[in-house]
């Protein structure tokens, strides 16, 4: 129906947001009383919007289509025919991961890892259906609790638990996974071996605050760092040690699917304040040191390498670990050699853990430009990196302009640098875009995360740990929603106008590039909530909307929720779709009015589990 401007309108509009609001909270209401908990069957939700005030007989029916211009298209009875319905897939792909299936893995080869790099399927062979739920599945325990305890039901996969018995990884315990917070170099508890790091990192004053966990295991090191307020990336290869990733995620830490091998890793150079391998097995001496090198290129300038386990102290340990000690030596000579070549300095040695730590210019490696070894990386942009190979090449620090001066720029310590102008954007690296648009962006992301906690009022208590940004941006959602509590992981796609990873990184937030054409690095049910900001215009004849919201509601947990910014026509369109995908879902106005073309798609998936059609 037509608009008409008048104040009589106009005080029809704001009516009309006052029973959005309502509405929605009492959608939500309904929604969050069909939670699957493990303890309480959502309850406890319900209870939190009873308290909170929800009045669900003040709106008893509020048809949101009828604020639209061009609305009447949405499913309705007429076109219900129309709607195409995507029926569950079988129950053998519960925990699928379309690029990283180990079947297709097998028929790749096994040098350097390439076996277990991203190799997604085929349009031919693209599963168009829904991923199941294991029968059984609970929304998992709120944080701090969830980082000790996983529902079993969840992730049914035992064997961490014998083959990492005696390393404290993990225990089955009833219908629970614990997990103490061992590790294979940790086997008293994660706690302590932070202790020992922080005696030479400066971890307690906001001066570390991103990480890069390679080979993570079930990511105890990331999830322990966490109540110092550190945020970790952590990664490991979908291979035998089963689920250890969805384990990580189930625990409510940051964690991908991913390997060292042949690819560069999907971050922006210059990103991590410090980098960690605890017995990670990556063959660090190899390929020339090339894989060093690729995480002397993620690590900030400043930023600490830690290494712990073979060969630290080969001396000591070889007859433990049951190598020959000349391997272990050749090992760690390679290692030091190709430290010393990136000019990083050793601060500390002790039992089986080395620190280094990389020069915050290039000022003290001057004489590296004469060393035929040192091979440095030709690239005019270091963060290209999608399925770019990796090169046995040193990345060039930006230049200075005195002996002191942080190559790329000093960053404030957390929590000011989320707010303060990143170097990136003070410096003018990144091509159109001002310190002045960069701030009105912030402006924008709190009014907008204001408006969404309005309408979904459980979105910063806890309910939702696991966040997904699919198209980030500067991160300015994420840094709106800051907290204890969640974390966002910030997606910027690959094929976005302007890369601005680097800039969600330089605000001490942590995110990766990825391309929405094919599936996410990570297990099925790993998000609670999963925020897309104008990803559908940006992919328009790009991929098939389809297979976008078809990987949507794989990465996202039963009763998660959806939030979709778009412009009307687009978000109709997805509407249409997600009718036949087992979401509950309403279309708002903008929170400025039903005159803004851009609306909001909010959307709850129901919950069901492999051989079930009921989703009550």
């Amino acid at each position: 129906m037509a608009l008409k401007s008048s104040s009589a309108d106009g005080k029809t509009r704001s009516s009309v947001q006052i029973f959005i609001v309502f509405s929605l909270c009492c959608f939500f209401y309904i929604l969050g009383a069909w939670q699957r908990s493990g303890f309480g069957k959502g309850d406890s939700i319900a209870l939190e919007m009873t308290n909170s005030g929800a009045d669900c007989n003040i709106v008893p029916s509020l048809n949101f289509e009828t604020h639209h211009a061009g609305e009447s298209s949405i499913v309705g009875a007429s076109e219900a025919a129309k709607v195409k319905a995507f029926e569950p897939c079988d129950a053998r792909y519960t925990d699928y991961t379309p690029c990283q299936d180990q079947r297709r893995a097998m028929t790749f080869p096994r040098d350097s890892m390439i076996y277990r790099e991203r190799h997604c399927a085929p349009e031919n062979e693209k599963l168009h259906c829904l991923i199941p739920a294991p029968k059984g599945y609970v929304t998992p325990f709120s944080w701090p609790k969830s980082r000790d305890y996983v529902p079993y039901a969840n992730a049914p996969y035992k064997a961490l638990t014998v083959e990492k018995a005696i390393q404290n990884w993990i225990q089955y315990e009833g219908d629970v996974f614990r997990f103490p917070g061992g590790g294979t170099q940790f086997p008293q508890g994660a706690d302590k071996y932070i202790d020992q790091l922080a005696s030479v990192i400066p971890m307690e004053n906001g001066t570390v605050r991103t990480a890069l966990d390679t080979g993570c295991g079930v990511a105890s090191w990331g999830a322990y760092l966490w109540s110092r307020n550190v945020r970790a990336m952590s990664f490991a290869p979908r291979d035998s040690h089963e689920a250890q990733v969805q384990f990580a995620l189930e625990r409510g830490v940051p964690a991908v699917i991913g390997v060292l091998g042949t690819i560069k890793l999907p971050y922006p150079t210059r990103a991590f304040d410090m980098a960690h391998c605890s017995r990670c097995l990556i063959p660090w001496g190899a390929n020339d040191g090339m894989y060093l090198m690729e995480v002397d290129r993620v690590l900030r300038p400043g930023g600490y390498w830690i290494l712990s386990g073979p060969p630290i102290n080969w001396k000591v340990n070889y007859k433990a670990w049951q190598r020959p000690k000349e391997d272990l030596q050749e090992e760690q000579r390679k290692i030091e050699e190709a430290a010393k070549l990136l000019c990083w300095e050793k601060k500390y040695e002790h039992g089986e853990i080395a620190i280094w730590q990389k020069r915050v210019n290039d000022e003290a490696c001057r004489s590296r430009q004469d060393d035929p070894r040192a091979n440095f990386c030709k690239t005019d942009d270091s963060d290209d990196v999608w399925y770019k190979k990796m090169e046995a090449c040193i990345t060039p620090y930006p230049e200075t302009s005195s002996s002191d001066e942080v190559a790329g720029g000093e960053l404030q310590a957390f929590p000011d640098r989320l707010n303060a102008v990143p170097p990136r954007i003070s410096s003018g690296s990144i091509s159109g875009v001002t310190v002045d648009a960069y701030e009105d962006d912030n402006r924008q992301w709190k009014k907008h995360v204001k408006a969404y906690k309005r309408i979904n009022s459980l979105l910063d208590t806890g309910r939702y740990r696991n966040i997904m940004d699919m198209n980030a941006g500067f991160g300015g959602f994420a840094a709106a929603l800051e907290s204890q509590k969640l974390w966002v992981m910030n997606v910027v796609p690959t094929i976005a106008e302007k890369n601005r990873l680097g800039v969600v990184y330089e605000r001490g937030l942590i995110g990766i590039y990825h391309d929405w054409c094919e599936a996410f690095s990570t297990y099925p049910r790993t998000y609670d909530l999963i925020h897309a900001n104008h990803l559908f215009s940006l992919y328009k004849n790009k991929c098939n909307a389809d297979d976008i919201l078809l990987e949507m509601d794989r990465i996202l947990r039963p009763e998660g929720a959806v939030i979709i910014r778009d412009d009307v026509d687009t978000l109709i369109k997805v509407k249409r779709i997600i009718a036949g995908m087992r979401w509950d879902s309403k279309l708002v106005d903008h929170e400025d009015g039903p005159l803004v073309p851009e609306k909001v798609l909010i959307a709850v998936k129901q919950y069901w589990v492999t051989n079930s059609t009921s989703t009550h």
